[in-house]
């Protein structure tokens, strides 16, 4: 009978050597030399092993020569504000990766990112994507706005109300639902389509507000055409009260200002100062004006080209914004538009207004500002920084004067466009609405005054 054989035990615990005293036994500084020595014994083993590696698993581990090395991924780069101006791509890091470029594709030239500038609403291209269910009407307006095609708070604001109308006539109500709760939804997207074509002004905003507090109050149990009869009722008659009928007052006010003799000068072009000027000159009195203008928008070649125009032509002079110093001795009222006010009594208007205003104030000429009420806003601003726009480089462009070579941006060279600024109320000496005129210290009573808690 064959004597059975003990078989070899897959794994044993390693066996302590003889003579070695128990952990528990032991010193603290014992049991760290213990541990330094088994550490240096498994190096030594780690080591040897290596040591034995034949040249065939060697040879295993390197890759083939046709095969490249794989690269790590590039680190995601933020895109420089000059990138996103002009719709370039994004700058290498370095001359290495620009010589690894496979499709050998010109990088731009290097930006130096002007970060300061980052949050200013930024320019998009003209055919920006569709997204959601929007109304043709609103797609042709968006283009209208990207193109500045329309232009200035008034225009901006009618042609949206306009446009909202005949969204609302042709809009249906869906089953199961109200138009007071559903139609507002329907909006959202419209409006979000424009403020993609160029950030939203304060006039646009003051109309949206007033039109969700109109349509949330329409009867659930009204029939939805003569709810939509009574919306655009509504709508017109924001357009007349806020915007016509308020001109209307202001061009009183206003006109009752200039005299025979008066030197008049205003900046830029703003439709409200237009019919100032127009109507003073329908009422007989003999005046002159000076027009400043400056870059971007050259806006103040349109104002000139109405007040010269018909048969009674006001006498103008057309000058730019550095000629201003040598003008102001002559003048005797500032006339300047807004595109908002806020209710610490600072002007928002285009860029250029706050050293018009500045400078008249060095020289003693009053400077009035003409404004309607739906232009106030509860915010306070006080820089032109927190809160701006610029002109897209496509408007640049298209000025006549301009050199499209000497405007793009180099390694050097940023363009920045900032379309408006903002013009402290200590350099205001009042400021006409249709309420009457006002110092700018009283702007946040308006809203009382009109009977209303915000405007």
């Amino acid at each position: 009978m064959p004597v059975p054989t003990l078989l070899e035990q897959p794994s044993a615990a390693p066996v302590k050597p003889q003579g070695q005293p128990s952990q528990k036994s032991m010193t603290k500084a014992e049991r760290r030399e213990l541990q330094e020595k088994q550490r240096a014994a498994k190096a030594a083993a780690k080591a040897q092993q290596g040591k034995k590696e034949t040249p065939s698993q060697k040879q295993q581990q390197v890759p083939p020569a046709g095969q490249a090395k794989s690269k790590p991924p590039p680190t995601p780069q933020r895109r420089a504000f000059g990138a996103e101006q002009t719709g370039s791509r994004p700058l290498a890091s370095s001359s290495k990766d620009a010589s690894n470029n496979a499709g050998g594709d010109e990088l731009a030239p290097q930006s130096h990112g002007l970060r300061i500038f980052s949050h200013f609403g930024q320019p998009k291209p003209v055919g920006h994507v569709v997204k959601g269910d929007i109304h043709p009407a609103i797609i042709r307006l968006g283009l209208l706005y990207s193109e500045f095609k329309i232009c200035g708070a008034n225009a901006r604001c009618i042609a949206m109300l306009t446009a909202f109308k005949q969204v609302i006539q042709d809009y249906t109500t869906p089953s199961h639902s109200t138009l007071s709760r559903h139609l507002m939804t329907h909006l959202s997207p419209q409006i979000s389509h424009l403020v993609a074509a160029r950030p939203m002004s304060v006039t646009m905003g003051n109309a949206i507000r007033e039109l969700k507090v109109e349509i949330s109050g329409i009867d659930i149990d009204m029939i939805e055409q003569d709810a939509k009869d009574a919306l655009c009722q509504k709508i017109d008659n924001y357009i007349r009260d806020r915007i016509i009928i308020a001109d209307e007052v202001i061009q009183d006010l206003a006109g009752k200002k200039i005299k025979d003799g008066d030197v008049i000068l205003t900046y830029a072009k703003s439709s409200i100062v237009e019919k100032v000027l127009l109507q003073a000159q329908e009422d007989g009195k003999k005046f002159s004006v000076i027009v400043v203008d400056s870059k971007p928008l050259f806006e103040g070649k349109v104002l000139v080209r109405s007040l010269t125009s018909g048969s009674n032509p006001i006498p103008c002079t057309y000058a730019m914004l550095p000629a201003l110093p040598s003008l102001l001795p002559q003048v005797t009222t500032v006339f300047l538009g807004a595109h908002a006010l806020f209710s610490n009594g600072a002007v928002y208007s285009r860029a250029g207004t706050a050293m018009v205003a500045m400078m008249a104030k060095m020289h003693s000429v009053p400077v009035v500002v003409c404004c309607e009420t739906y232009k106030f806003s509860d915010g306070v601003m006080v820089d032109g920084f927190t809160k701006n726009e610029l002109a897209p480089p496509s408007i640049i462009h298209r000025q006549k004067n301009a050199k499209s070579e000497g405007l793009k941006p180099t390694a050097n060279l940023e363009t920045l466009n900032p379309l408006y600024d903002l013009t402290p109320p200590i350099y205001i000496t009042a400021v006409v609405t249709e309420v009457g005129l006002i110092p700018p210290s009283s702007i946040s009573s308006i809203p009382l005054a009109l009977g209303k808690t915000s405007l």
